[in-house]
């Protein structure tokens, strides 16, 4: 970075010969990324087919468009609308050269970073161009939403894609149209081009022949060096999990230890990052004996894997050990995400099978019923469904990078088109994020349990109606009598907050539903030391809207994992000696995090 900023600030004129010497080297940079992309081609280790979301654009906006020109007076009345539009930009902007004061026909959200650059404004070509895109941009938006008879999965989908396509046509993901990058590039003589075009090609080889936009600089981010740096060790393997202990840092503990569960979407140390951030490290040091999951990065040998062996191989085996090393039948737990889904249903086998293995429950960002689950709706429906069913028959997983790309058009102006803009067209490489380099560790998932997830919760919602079956079980959530402390985040865009709300009621014991500020990282990770956003509590829970409940919801400034360790000592207080790690009969295997999570996909 001290490299770019130094090159930046020296070439302060614009000099025409470096300029093309330059925009040479950019053109060879662009052929080494066309080369990257088109060898695993050559070599059949990649094969280009039409994406299958490609059909459902065409699908679904061909449903709204059938609405508007099935009626000619609509389609005119439709023409009209965005002609006048256009009109009135124009005579803005003729009003404004000719030194008029002019009000803009269309201003962008104050939230809107892509626009912030003064001359967006100041400058009437990038203002024009800025107000065109946005009146067009709304125009689209009011396609979808006025279009009667859409059924509302269809009208989510055609929002969603007009979304996707407008923030991909945005004026600034372009050099001529943005007046930061064109700065940049003149008083550079087009250097910012010759490193965004070199980390182009650098990203498209590391892809294998797909883009994989770098979030973070990797360097003094390595798994068991810089992050996941917890004193522990693996005490237990099988095929999909090692289980981790970690050394206790105080000389007593709480009896009942935790066993975390997490998402095996993504790997676990999201909550071992740095020490500073480390959720495991705080528990540790709170004198909480842990207990982690760390999930296997599959390859097709597991791809029969189901969502049936993850619980057993999973929670439940790692019950049994934990059971063997603290003498403990009972475990106080902890699932994040769709760690948490299976925590629940883990939950519900065991109460129809009478076993008592769990003191409490806790969830982070984990939903139980899918009724409001938000955005990833949008990929979910029995076309979709059976598309990725024959894609993932043929490799026996699901890639961790196509998941990770859903989860990025979530918020794609933030976890896309940014870095397309920083690091391709300002030629600025990313700073070390340890938040976002574990977000590009994808890992793959295997088939059978993907399908089953993707149809027994977010297609047919059965866990939360009591007709999901495992292991030839019917799972009910009502006889869940343990505690439950029912952590969401206010901003999540993968486990909306309304619908971790929702599910709270499924539960038949005691449910504690807190909100965090943030969102579906940072709202869950978020120490005490830091200082960071807020929590609320209400114990109203039954029958009432997210909006109801924050009306009389009572506000805590700072991180709320203090109150959930105030609320785990609430339900059971007893200490011992701190436990050694591991036992004779079941010594460590290797020093945490272990070697299932270094893995990449």
């Amino acid at each position: 970075m001290s490299e770019v900023t130094t090159e930046t600030q020296v070439a302060k004129k614009f000099d025409p010969e470096a300029f093309a010497m330059n925009l040479a080297k950019a053109m060879e940079s662009s052929g080494q990324a066309l080369a990257a992309y088109l060898k695993p081609r050559e070599h059949g280790e990649a094969r280009d087919k039409p994406p299958n979301e490609l059909g459902e654009v065409v699908k679904t906006f061909t449903a709204v468009a059938e609405y508007w020109l099935s009626d000619s007076q609509r389609a005119a009345e439709l023409q009209a609308k965005i002609a006048k539009a256009y009109v009135d930009l124009w005579g803005s902007s003729a009003r404004r050269l000719a030194g008029e004061a002019a009000r803009p026909a269309i201003e962008p959200s104050p939230r809107d970073k892509r626009f912030k650059d003064p001359e967006w404004k100041s400058n009437q070509f990038f203002d024009f161009v800025m107000q065109l895109y946005l009146l067009t941009t709304q125009w689209a938006q009011d396609l979808v939403r006025d279009a009667e008879g859409l059924d509302e999965h269809t009208r989510k989908k055609a929002e969603f894609y007009v979304l996707q396509i407008s923030n991909a046509l945005a004026p600034s993901n372009f050099v001529l149209t943005n007046p930061e990058v064109l700065r940049e590039t003149l008083a550079s003589s087009g250097d910012n081009l010759v490193r965004g075009m070199k980390m182009l090609a650098e990203d498209v080889e590391a892809g294998h022949g797909t883009l994989r936009i770098r979030q973070s600089d990797p360097a003094n981010l390595v798994v068991g060096v810089n992050m996941a740096t917890t004193p522990g060790k693996v005490i237990f393997q099988n095929e999909l999990m090692q289980l981790i202990q970690y050394t206790p840092s105080t000389e007593t503990v709480l009896r009942t230890p935790l066993l975390i569960v997490p998402p095996w979407i993504n790997k676990f140390y999201i909550l071992d990052l740095k020490p500073e951030k480390s959720y495991i490290k705080w528990c540790v040091d709170q004198g909480v004996t842990v207990f982690v999951i760390s999930w296997v990065n599959p390859d097709k040998s597991l791809g029969k894997k189901t969502f049936e062996d993850y619980m057993k191989q999973g929670p439940l085996a790692a019950m049994d050990v934990i059971e063997q090393v603290t003498g403990e039948m009972k475990v106080h737990t902890a699932g994040y995400c769709v760690g948490g889904t299976l925590l629940a249903s883990t939950l519900a086998w065991l109460a129809e099978k009478r076993r008592q293995r769990v003191t409490s429950a806790t969830f982070f960002a984990a939903q139980v019923d899918f009724t409001h689950a938000g955005d990833l709706l949008v990929f979910v429906d029995e076309d979709q469904i059976s598309a990725l069913e024959r894609d993932m028959q043929a490799s026996g997983v699901l890639e961790g990078g196509k998941m990770a790309m859903a989860f990025n058009m979530l918020r794609s102006n933030d976890l896309i088109w940014s870095y397309v803009v920083s690091n391709y067209l300002k030629g600025q490489p990313p700073s070390s994020f340890d938040l976002l380099h574990w977000n590009s560790d994808a890992t793959r998932m295997p088939a059978a349990n993907h399908s089953y997830y993707l149809r027994n919760c977010y297609l047919e919602n059965r866990l939360s109606t009591g007709s999901m079956v495992l292991d030839n079980t019917l799972l009910d959530l009502s006889k869940v009598k343990v505690p439950v402390y029912n952590l969401a985040t206010r901003e999540d865009h993968i486990a909306p907050a309304d619908s971790v709300l929702y599910g709270s009621q499924f539960f038949g014991g005691p449910v504690k539903y807190v909100l965090s500020g943030s969102g579906h990282i940072a709202g869950v990770v978020n120490p005490p030391a830091s200082g960071k956003y807020q929590y609320w509590t209400n114990d109203n829970i039954k029958d009432t809207t997210l909006a109801d409940w924050l009306k009389g919801a009572q506000e805590h400034k700072g991180s709320w994992w203090p109150d959930w360790r105030e609320w785990l000592e609430g339900i059971d207080a007893e200490r011992v000696p701190a436990r050694p790690v591991g036992t004779e009969a079941m010594p460590p295997i290797e020093d945490a995090p272990g070697s299932y999570v270094r893995v990449r996909a």
